[in-house]
């Protein structure tokens, strides 16, 4: 959520950002919430004005009916009374007004910053930079289901009876790999100075709303039947959740924390839940780096949190790039956003395996969260999230990296010890 002052001042601004994200549609928010922007202050005016008035004419009773002067001394309270009933009328009014322009301001995208590629979607993207070699390997690299279950490692038919589509069964040592890849995430991001968390897998709907647009909780968030509970969908949104209505200390700043958690996701509006397959599935785990900042240090956590990623993906000897996304491919929270992508040598190409994210004040504004500044006015910090990684998407790249030709997976030094010491897995 964006800074009304910026509407009032700058409106112009607004809009042009709402033309860069390609959403035209939005554009009257802004005129819709600057009229009822000046209605609410003239509202408020109003009602500061007749409190003021109200409590001169209170004082001035008493001295009336000191004096005797009871005809005015009953005028006098006639028209507090008359006051005091335009008084509750107004604040209902601007309860109702202000009700009205949080909704539409939850609407209005946050601006996004100037080094963000303009396009209208995910087509638009822009590669940044490649780390390590793609290889194809001169021997074929089958579909990752049929490398988990060359090591029996997968079962999904029972899954299906169980959960429907979408959900697995890992077992035997493509379990061990998922948990052991797990472990190793943790560890690599405690040694990176981060502070290790196991969050709430629910949240309440106020903390959903802070944390995403309608749009993404409509189409990610599964509703706790009976309950003001949420599964959340990343374990982004308690970490950040767990600030809510809180004054940090800016020497506390910044918070750099990672965590574990399972994940749920509807998938709606995606490009399905395969039958066949753990790419785009309704429950995984995932280990995520959470940073709370000041303003000015955002952009220098935005980099440190993509290349702690890309860090981790090539100590498993898995290339990588990174991908900038357009303005068009950002949701409404995100100043600036870049996707991490692995080598598929099945494929030949490169797929998402995580998501960095510069969301500037919006959550802070939305959950209330600001920083105590010594001599200077509270202010919002900046927060920031970034997938280390997210199995079982993750092991699709794992293994069509590491599959040798006699159909074993290389287990790289990194990874080992959280192996029990193996270097390889046979079928």
């Amino acid at each position: 959520m964006i800074d009304i002052q910026l509407i009032r001042d700058n409106p112009e601004l607004v809009k042009e950002n709402i033309r860069k994200k390609f959403q035209d549609a939005k554009l009257p928010l802004v005129d819709e919430v600057a009229a009822l922007d000046k209605e609410n202050r003239e509202t408020i005016q109003r009602a500061d004005y007749l409190r003021s008035r109200r409590n001169s004419i209170s004082k001035q009773i008493g001295a009336l009916l000191a004096k005797g002067e009871k005809e005015k001394a009953q005028e006098a309270k006639d028209e507090v009374k008359s006051m005091q009933e335009e008084l509750a009328e107004l604040q209902q009014k601007e309860a109702s007004l202000q009700e009205e322009i949080k909704t539409r301001m939850m609407k209005i995208p946050q601006i996004i910053d100037d080094s963000v590629p303009i396009g209208k979607d995910d087509s638009e993207n822009k590669e940044i930079e490649r780390f390590g070699e793609p290889v194809v390997p001169d021997y074929e690299i089958p579909y990752h289901v049929d490398i988990m279950e060359s090591f029996n490692g997968i079962d999904l038919d029972s899954a299906r009876k169980t959960s429907g589509a979408g959900f697995y069964y890992l077992k035997g040592d493509m379990a061990r790999l998922h948990s052991a890849i797990l472990s190793y995430a943790r560890d690599f991001m405690i040694d990176r100075g981060f502070t290790y968390y196991i969050p709430p897998f629910m949240i309440r709907s106020g903390v959903v709303k802070g944390v995403m647009s309608f749009e993404e909780m409509e189409n990610m968030m599964y509703k706790i039947e009976g309950e003001d509970l949420y599964l959340i969908g990343t374990s982004e949104h308690s970490m950040i959740g767990m600030f809510i209505d809180s004054i940090l200390e800016e020497d506390s700043l910044p918070r750099t924390l990672t965590s574990y958690s399972p994940c749920f996701r509807k998938e709606v509006g995606a490009h399905g839940i395969e039958e066949r397959g753990v790419y785009r599935i309704h429950q995984f785990e995932k280990q995520e780096m959470v940073a709370v900042c000041k303003p000015e240090d955002s952009m220098y956590w935005y980099n440190q949190l993509w290349k702690n990623t890309v860090d981790f993906f090539r100590t498993l000897d898995i290339p990588v790039r990174t991908l900038e996304c357009c303005s068009g491919d950002l949701a409404d929270l995100k100043v600036k956003s870049c996707d991490v992508e692995a080598w598929s040598p099945r494929q030949q190409k490169y797929f998402e395996v995580g998501s960095c994210s510069n969301l500037g004040d919006a959550q802070a504004r939305r959950l209330g969260i600001r920083v105590k500044a010594e001599g200077k006015k509270n202010y919002f910090p900046h927060t920031l999230n970034n997938t280390v990684v997210a199995p079982p998407r993750m092991l699709i790249a794992f293994l069509e990296n590491n599959l040798q030709e006699d159909g074993s997976v290389l287990i790289p030094k990194a990874l080992s010890p959280y192996m029990g010491g193996m270097e390889k897995i046979s079928r």
